[in-house]
Formats: structure tokens, C-alpha cells, sequence
């Protein structure tokens, strides 16, 4: 079975990371890892100045974490670790000192609207709708919560959580602040992304560099808060609510 790819390339300062994998582009733990190595990487690198976070296809953006290694889970130090796995790329992309813009092509999921939230700039088009389902299988979105939140606020992420078998459109998203634009089509989203990223490239790196941590200053304590938060996850991922709940979706 393919395992998914993550793939990063680097051209006029720009680097591109793209992300993939079958089912509806999902992370299994080894797939969320390289994705971390790529961002931490490109962070370190002095000839990148701006980075293009997307995953691959015309269909869904990203459908969360993988449903298999959630089904899996026996025990709360697997449980931990399995929702660490968001936990660390939230803060990986919140530590990256160098800009990540998000390009939503399509639906996202749990972790993926984590992914979203995580980006310092993002767009999307008309097919980018939004879902949190967490509640429905007994657990939450507690681990990607923070930087939901702290994009688009309080009520609209009570909205969103809540309303856990509901798809909020891309436009709703816009309006809360999650995307900067919504576009028709993915070519006009590229041609954009591609226009703001040339010139975003020709700026001072160290100026950009600062931005970016004005952006994401009051959160340093996140990398305490989203483990302790991923242990909560960890412990209701145990419960016979969640085991059932699971099993029906299994069948």
C-alpha cells in the first residue's frame, strides 16, 4: 500500500513542501514525522526566505490523522503519542522561522483545519470546506484547539466543534479569519500564491523572520499546553464511548 510522500522544493527562496497519501491525504504517525523533518529543515535553510505548505490532488486537503493507528490504540502511552504526533507539527510550523504560507485545494478534517490554523497566511478555494468531528467519536479537538482558536476565536471555534457533523464552507472560514481568500478555481489560487510569494521572496529574510515571531508571540508555553492537551485525547481515546463509536465507523 503506498504510505503517502512528503516532498519539498526550492526555487527563487521559495520552498514548497507537498504532502500526499491515499486515504483523502490522512497522516499516519511516519508520514506526520517527515512532514516535521521537511519544515524543520527548510526552517534551518538560509537560501529559503517563505514556504508553500499543500498537499497533493484536486480532492480533499487533508483528512486528519489516520484512522487505522487511532483504532489501534490500547493503552494511554499510545494514545499520548499517537495525538502528539499534531502536536508536534503545530508547533514545528509555530517555531519555523521562516513564513508558512497554507494552499487548501480541497476539505479538511480535524487535524487538517489544525494544519490550516498553523500557517502564518492561507487560501483556499470554493471546495475548501471545514469540518471538526471529534465529539462524535467521544474525544475532541483539544491538541489543535489552541491554534484554531487563536485564529479565528473563541466563538467560532465553539461553533465549529459543536456542530461536529457539520461542514462549514470555505466562505464561513474566510469570514471567521482562518482563510485570507477564497478562489473559484485552483488556478487562480496558484496564480495569486504564486504573485505574493515572488515578492514576499525579495524581502528582507530578517524583517520576515520577525514578523513572524510578532505573530506567534503569547504562545511559547504551546509546547507544554499541546502535550498536555494530546495526553487528554490520549485518555478519552480509551474509553468504551470512543471504542464503540469507532467500531460502528469500522464496519
Amino acid at each position: 500500500m503506498n504510505e503517502g510522500s512528503v516532498i519539498t522544493s526550492i526555487k527563487d527562496r521559495i520552498a514548497t513542501i507537498t504532502f500526499s497519501h491515499p486515504a483523502s491525504n490522512s497522516f499516519p504517525s511516519a508520514l506526520l514525522n517527515r512532514l516535521i523533518e521537511n519544515i524543520e529543515r527548510v526552517g534551518k535553510d538560509d537560501n529559503v526566505s517563505v514556504i508553500i505548505l499543500q498537499s497533493e490532488g484536486d480532492k480533499a486537503f487533508c483528512a486528519g490523522a489516520s484512522f487505522d493507528e487511532l483504532l489501534a490504540i490500547s493503552n494511554l502511552e499510545e494514545g499520548k503519542k499517537f495525538f502528539s504526533g499534531f502536536a508536534n507539527l503545530i508547533n514545528a510550523m509555530r517555531k519555523c522561522p521562516k513564513l508558512i504560507l497554507g494552499r487548501v485545494q480541497g476539505r479538511a478534517v480535524g487535524g487538517g483545519v489544525g494544519i490550516i490554523a498553523a500557517t502564518d497566511y492561507c487560501f483556499a478555494t470554493e471546495k475548501a470546506d471545514i469540518k471538526l468531528s471529534e465529539l462524535t467519536i467521544g474525544i475532541g479537538p483539544f491538541v489543535i484547539e489552541p491554534a484554531v482558536k487563536r485564529k479565528i476565536g473563541l466563538a467560532a471555534t465553539s461553533k465549529l466543534t459543536l456542530d461536529a457533523t457539520d461542514w462549514h464552507t470555505a466562505y464561513w472560514a474566510k469570514d471567521k479569519g482562518l482563510f485570507s481568500r477564497v478562489f473559484e478555481n485552483n488556478r487562480e489560487m496558484d496564480e495569486y500564491v504564486h504573485l505574493l510569494t515572488q515578492k514576499l521572496s525579495t524581502y528582507n529574510p530578517d524583517a520576515l523572520q520577525e514578523m513572524k515571531k510578532a505573530f506567534w508571540e503569547g504562545t511559547d508555553h504551546w509546547d507544554e499546553l499541546l502535550l498536555e492537551r494530546a495526553e487528554i485525547s490520549g485518555t478519552l481515546a480509551l474509553s468504551d464511548f470512543t471504542k464503540e463509536a469507532l467500531q460502528k465507523l469500522k464496519r
